[in-house]
Parts: structure tokens; C-alpha cells; sequence
């Protein structure tokens, strides 16, 4: 339970950081976009590792005895691009946070990550889609009152937010730390 949480809070943070810079560019509260991009996020938050466990549960039977090298692998890779895109700076983009297609736009690709932790979950013991149940809810929730959050930060806080934390940091560090763990448990088995 609490793997899926931090897998939740780590997934979490890119529709966090995504949230905050729309809430700068909205500059206050405006209540339709604000829940209609922290429910898109949620949602596919929810459903990328939905896809990914699907695609790979397929293909378990062939990769069982590599499954673990599999899931350290994916959760390294991902770890790792979240540390390095907290260190990279991003030429500003200007969009347009009440717009519908860049809401999807972006939940679509702050949900990539959760992609690929699908294959870590077909991978780690997951057999059934009833056993995806929890990890899923989680996730979605998680991101969903994450991208609140970050709303909510830039409302108050605005700039000093953003200056100070890089939750891309921590998020990338999370997922690291349950691949070493999951490799370790399986080795040591």
C-alpha cells in the first residue's frame, strides 16, 4: 500500500508542477478550468497504467524471468529523465490553460511516466485487472488533488513556489528507490 502511494505521489508530480504554471497563467481562481484539467490529469494518471498493464500482461509469459531487470529498468529510466528535466530550462511556452485541447494536451503527456509503470505493475505480481483496482483509484486520486494543489500554491504563493521546490526531484528519487527495491527483493528471493 504504501509502494502505490509513493508510485502515486511520484506520478503525481508532473500534473503538480503542470498546475502550478497554469494557475500562474491564470492568475486566480477560476473554477472551470481548475477542475477540469486536475480531473484530466487524474483520469489519465489512471488510465495510462491501465494500457501499459495491458499491453505487457500479454506478453508476461515470455518475459517472467526478466520481469524484476524489467521493472528496475523502467523505473530507473523514468526516474532518471525526471532528475534531469528538474535541472533542464524549458523555453517559456505560451498556451492557453482554459482551453480544452491544451488541458488534454497536457494530461496526455504528464501521463506518459504512468504508461510504462503499467508495464512495472504486469511485471511486479499483478495478475488481474481486479488487483489493478486500488493502484489505479490511488493514482488518479493522488494526481488529481495534486494538480489542486499546485493550483492552489500558485494562487497563493505564485513565483516563490516554483523558484524554491522541484518536486521533479523528488518524484524522480521515488521511483529510483522502488526499483532498486523491487530489483533487491527479487535477487535476494
Amino acid at each position: 500500500m504504501l509502494e502505490i502511494l509513493l508510485i502515486a505521489v511520484a506520478l503525481a508530480m508532473d500534473c503538480f508542477t503542470v498546475s502550478i504554471v497554469c494557475g500562474l497563467l491564470l492568475g486566480k481562481w477560476e473554477t472551470r478550468p481548475v477542475l477540469v484539467t486536475a480531473f484530466l490529469f487524474g483520469f489519465f494518471q489512471a488510465l495510462m497504467p491501465l494500457i501499459g498493464w495491458f499491453l505487457t500482461s500479454r506478453f508476461s509469459a515470455y518475459v517472467e524471468a526478466y520481469d524484476h531487470w524489467i521493472a528496475f529498468g523502467v523505473l530507473l529510466f523514468i526516474g532518471g529523465k525526471m532528475l534531469l528535466d528538474a535541472f533542464r530550462t524549458e523555453e517559456k511556452k505560451s498556451f492557453d490553460p482554459r482551453s480544452l485541447r491544451t488541458q488534454v494536451v497536457f494530461a496526455v503527456a504528464t501521463s506518459i511516466d504512468a504508461l510504462a509503470i503499467g508495464i512495472t505493475f504486469a511485471c511486479t505480481g499483478y495478475a488481474t485487472m481486479g488487483s489493478l483496482t486500488w493502484p489505479l483509484v490511488a493514482i488518479g486520486a493522488v494526481s488529481f488533488l495534486g494538480s489542486l494543489l499546485g493550483f492552489a500554491l500558485a494562487f497563493r504563493y505564485g513565483a516563490r513556489v516554483t523558484r524554491r521546490f522541484k518536486p521533479e526531484i523528488l518524484g524522480g528519487l521515488i521511483l529510483i528507490a522502488i526499483g532498486v527495491k523491487i530489483l533487491i527483493e527479487h535477487l535476494t528471493a
